[in-house]
């Protein structure tokens, strides 16, 4: 049990998911698998959807389906949980990181833009463009950028799960793999899943192929003749996870406008403290899947002061040149991203989930400003 009065992170069961569950478990007839695929499909307006084991089991996925190679390059942002580089490193391409915008702390499109101009080549695959907080980069800007330089889009939409681009759902706006996650990073669900979705019939085959081990059967044949055409994993999601995940995609429309709710709400509140930056409200499509504010000084002890005041809190994230393996393998500099090195020193992210009473938010609030108060 967690002894946080207000953890970062809390899941809350609904009627739907005990039902589907109880439904998986007592073995009815129905392909618990198959029928997420087909409803997610549908709620973010795909022409396929996959379902993996995890996020990160969809990553690696769609670097598999893009055929990636041992020296083959994919960039990212230097700003994303470490899963992205990490699959990446698992072919033995390599990774590259592009500083980011001071304001969303998602990949700065300039720097990308500069970098695809300057470092054109057949080993330059893909672009990983990672949505920190659901809230999106311009990405009509982004396609027309992997069109001219000949680079696949996969998007990473682990806090992106029912947010919009200009109206329309990721998952539906134009790149060639979008890899969601239901247990992301610091928010733990009680159940793990990925799900990976694309408009390309081929990267859905090779995709589809390469998530069972790469077996080829003969509908004709009997069930247990098989042959294997290609390197694959198991990637495959339980009956179980997706009957308790299928609860979840009903529910996220309402959730996103209680998360909006609620970062009205702590905008508002934490309007003037001192030491606190809140977050742009303009963009009124973002989810706010995450809620993150600056704290202009010792951010770690003023995280330290929330947790013995009963509130817990995230960091989104630690910067990929900070990390003991890619700092040595590729041998990077603390001050080589500026503008992530400066936002991580301050960032922290805020309790933020559907379940959240306007007591709970209040008493956050309440908490930062008696925090705030105390320094100097």
């Amino acid at each position: 049990m967690n002894s946080l009065k207000i953890p970062f992170s809390k899941y809350e069961s609904s009627r739907e998911a005990h039902s589907n569950v109880s439904d998986a478990l007592d073995g009815e007839d129905v392909n618990q698998v198959a029928e997420l695929e087909s409803e997610f499909a549908e709620y973010v307006g795909s022409d396929y959807a996959l379902a993996t084991s995890h996020g990160t089991s969809a990553l690696h996925l769609a670097m598999l389906a893009l055929d990636l190679k041992r020296g083959d390059k994919v960039v990212c942002s230097v700003n994303a949980h470490p899963n992205v580089p990490e699959v990446v490193r698992h072919f033995d391409a390599e990774p590259v990181f592009v500083d980011i915008d001071a304001d969303s702390y998602n990949i700065n499109l300039d720097k990308l833009e500069a970098y695809l101009e300057e470092n054109k080549s057949k080993k330059l695959k893909a672009v990983v463009v990672t949505h920190i907080g659901g809230a999106t980069v311009d990405l009509e800007r982004v396609y027309k950028m992997a069109k001219l330089y000949d680079v696949k889009i996969v998007e990473d939409a682990s806090d992106a799960l029912g947010a919009t681009y200009r109206g329309e759902k990721i998952g539906s706006t134009g790149a060639d793999i979008v890899c969601f996650n239901f247990s992301s990073h610091l928010k733990k669900n009680i159940c793990n899943g990925g799900m990976l979705v694309t408009n390309d019939d081929e990267i859905m085959e090779r995709a589809r192929l390469l998530a069972n081990h790469a077996i080829s059967r003969d509908e004709d044949a009997l069930e247990y003749i098989y042959d294997i055409v290609d390197i694959g994993n198991d990637y495959s999601l339980s009956e179980l996870n997706a009957a308790y995940i299928r609860s979840i995609i009903i529910q996220q429309d309402a959730n996103i406008a209680r998360q909006q709710e609620i970062a009205k709400m702590y905008s508002e509140g934490l309007d003037g403290v001192a030491h606190v930056t809140t977050p742009s409200m303009e963009n009124e499509e973002n989810p706010f899947s995450l809620y993150i504010i600056k704290i202009d000084k010792n951010r770690d002890s003023f995280a330290v002061e929330l947790k013995k005041e009963g509130v817990g809190t995230g960091l989104h994230y630690i910067p990929l040149h900070l990390l003991s393996y890619y700092k040595s393998k590729y041998s990077l500099r603390v001050n080589d991203y500026p503008v992530a090195l400066r936002s991580y020193q301050q960032i922290l992210s805020l309790p933020i989930y559907a379940n959240m009473s306007d007591a709970e938010v209040k008493t956050v609030i309440d908490k930062i400003k008696k925090i705030a108060n105390t320094r100097v």
